[in-house]
């Protein structure tokens, strides 16, 4: 019973979860910028460059045969991933820097509160002694 004790306690650890988590976002994340790059970045870049799809942009190296299939070298689909990859590394590096920006707007803002909270007993009781021994030596 301990093993599945063991596996209970590490499945239901805060980083198993944020993780598990972070998985099923970033997938979907991943479909949202592959359709936005696919559907809607690729077809005005293939425009521009005159109507060009680059889903088909291949090599053909070997033709079809009787007895074998052609050999092909989509070089177009490896531009397709390269571009899918850098807007996702850009969104990513645009979220963690509007998260870092937040969090050190939130850590300045405790420090502040901080610096103007009032003093602890424990402080308020140690200026009423120094006061009192300063009016002692007087």
């Amino acid at each position: 019973m301990s093993f599945l004790k063991e596996f209970k306690d590490f499945a239901m650890k805060g980083n198993v979860l944020d993780m598990a988590i972070g998985v099923v976002i970033g997938t979907a994340f991943g479909k949202i910028v592959s359709s936005l790059v696919s559907d809607v970045i690729m077809p005005l870049v293939g425009m521009v460059v005159g109507n060009v799809d680059f889903k088909d942009l291949a090599i053909t190296l070997q033709e079809k045969t009787e007895t074998a299939e052609a050999v092909v070298l989509g070089y177009g689909a490896f531009i397709q991933t390269i571009v899918d990859f850098t807007i996702i590394a850009f969104a990513i590096f645009i979220s963690m820097k509007l998260i870092n920006n937040l969090k050190r707007s939130i850590i300045k803002e405790e420090k502040a509160e901080e610096a103007q909270a009032e003093p602890s007993d424990e402080v308020k009781l140690l200026t009423e002694i120094r006061d009192l021994l300063k009016e002692q030596k007087k």
